[in-house]
């Protein structure tokens, strides 16, 4: 800093908040009304129309649900798990690939561990209360809790 000015002073073009006297490419002048959303609006008559989506009646609502099996039973063992708790998904009547896709989904729904085993689903933890619900929910019929 030169000790010929004064700290605070400023040359005149560098003053802030000022314009500078010459106009931004784009900018609209400060005499017109016209703004750009004006614009698009005169424009959204030459649109075309869009597609009609079908509207969904109740009925149809209620048929949208996820179709799953049409039944399983849920129950908690114990026995020969060296005392650990698991609850059992059975009787889903599903192929190996759509057993393990619905213990993923299970698992991430329940926030527990689990794994397939034969033609039944493990759950760790006893689960007989939450489980229900899920499997309700995925389109299950009718689920049995044993």
């Amino acid at each position: 800093m030169s000790k010929d000015r004064p700290r605070d002073a400023r040359p005149a073009a560098q003053a802030p908040g000022k314009p500078s006297g010459e106009a931004r490419p784009g900018a609209v002048p400060a005499g017109s009304s016209a703004s750009p959303f004006a614009r698009l609006e005169a424009l959204r008559s030459s649109l075309p129309a869009g597609p009609a989506g079908p509207v969904q009646s109740a009925s149809s609502a209620a048929d949208a649900r996820p179709r799953g099996p049409a039944r399983a039973v849920v129950r908690m063992e114990r026995k020969g798990r060296g005392g650990k708790e698991v609850t059992v998904v059975d009787k889903l009547g599903l192929g190996p690939a759509g057993l393990e896709a619905w213990c993923r989904d299970l698992k991430q729904a329940l926030g527990c561990g689990g794994s397939v085993d034969g033609e039944l689903i493990v759950l760790q933890g006893d689960l007989r209360a939450r489980a229900p619900a899920v499997l309700t929910a995925r389109g299950v019929a009718k689920v049995t809790i044993g």
